[in-house]
């Protein structure tokens, strides 16, 4: 199986009228996506802000959990947390995934709709390719109103955009992690009647 790491792009992204903005760290965030890449036996998870004080905090609230009282409180989490690193930019986010792993990773964005000039790949075939190991693979996820045009440049292939029966499209990214992991890693052999 090859690595799996997820990354997630707070800048540059996109707000709704197409401005490049960096958006804020949230705490839901940092928590329900490490233990998302944790439960799919992701390899980490790559929060990618340039704002110092972002970095600060996303460190503050992993050392809580990591050291403090939080460590006691609730091991489970703690052990989630361990899989996040912080990085400047998507390419430091994919030389920190390169130095752990001892290769350039595949960098596979997600989007909400349709993004001309990348390469598509579908669902099935990123599971074939994880399952038949290799280089590492970085999930690019973006905030806001999606990744800016020049993160969009720098990524190898975009997967398909998560589509439900409606016209109603606006996830929010915790959701569209866990369902892209599934998608990817999630345990399609066992029936699931048998263990329940």
């Amino acid at each position: 199986m090859a690595a799996l790491y997820v990354a997630l792009v707070h800048g540059p992204v996109l707000n709704k009228h197409g401005d490049r903005i960096t958006t804020a760290v949230t705490g839901l965030n940092i928590h329900d996506i490490a233990r998302a890449v944790t439960t799919f036996g992701g390899s980490g998870y790559l929060l990618v802000t340039p704002l110092p004080t972002q970095q600060r905090l996303v460190r503050r609230i992993i050392g809580h959990w990591e050291g403090g009282f939080g460590s006691r409180y609730n091991p489970n989490r703690k052990e989630a947390l361990a899989a996040v690193r912080v990085a400047d930019t998507l390419a430091d986010a994919a030389a920190l995934v390169a130095g752990a792993e001892g290769a350039q990773p595949t960098v596979v964005a997600t989007s909400a709709r349709a993004v001309d000039g990348v390469p598509p790949v579908a669902y099935a075939a990123l599971r074939r390719r994880l399952a038949a190991g290799g280089p590492p693979v970085l999930l690019v996820f973006g905030t806001g109103w999606g990744l800016a045009p020049e993160v969009m440049a720098g990524v190898d292939a975009l997967l398909p955009p998560i589509l439900g029966p409606v016209d109603y499209n606006h996830l929010s990214v915790r959701s569209a992690v866990s369902i892209i992991l599934d998608r990817l890693a999630g345990d399609r052999e066992t029936d699931l009647t048998e263990r329940y």
